[in-house]
């Protein structure tokens, strides 16, 4: 019989079975036994586990998140990108606000998505502002995972941050080619 909170109770199963299951519950700081009245042991995760899952600059970025919000859709100098990643469920929308001579002047990001695609998108934008489009078209998702130490399982969300930011400078460019009046769709529909 198992509960998921924030904590995980297991009736009646023994610790070295336990441990085999779940290198999570196997660290001793995170197990308490629990004698109950039919003399079974009840292993309990203690609540603060998902701290210690985090390194401490994604929790910087997650706690405190910059750059969030939007800027204008119609507007002309602004390019937005929106990715997603069917594994988890994440979605990022992320906007760039780009000046006369190509450099990114504004960034803003919303994220539906944990932690780490939260810190992701957060740190990208710090990342950006004051890059020119190519600089920031050449950003690898390796450098946003190694500056917030995410874990190999958490590599998408870095994947997530680096897709949005292209996509967004690919949508500004496009806006840029499009002449005034018109729509990409339109004319995109006209040349085929």
């Amino acid at each position: 019989m198992s509960v998921f909170r924030r904590s995980v109770q297991c009736v009646g199963v023994l610790p070295s079975i336990l441990a085999q299951r779940s290198s999570l519950l196997a660290r001793p700081a995170n197990l308490q036994f629990l004698k109950t009245n039919s003399s079974k042991f009840v292993p309990q995760v203690t609540a603060n586990v998902s701290r210690r899952m985090y390194h401490k600059n994604v929790l910087d970025h997650y706690n405190n998140p910059r750059n969030v919000g939007t800027l204008p859709k119609g507007d002309p100098d602004v390019g937005i990108g929106l990715v997603g990643a069917p594994a988890c469920g994440d979605v990022m929308r992320l906007a760039i606000r780009v000046n006369k001579d190509g450099v990114i002047e504004d960034v803003k990001f919303k994220t539906f998505g944990c932690g780490s695609a939260i810190a992701s998108s957060s740190y990208v934008t710090t990342m950006v502002k004051g890059m020119t489009l190519e600089e920031a078209s050449k950003i690898k998702n390796t450098q946003i995972a190694k500056e917030l130490c995410l874990p190999p399982v958490k590599l998408h969300c870095s994947m997530l941050a680096e897709d949005a930011i292209k996509s967004a400078v690919k949508h500004y460019r496009s806006k840029q080619l499009t002449p005034v009046g018109t729509t990409a769709g339109a004319i995109e529909s006209a040349t085929a």
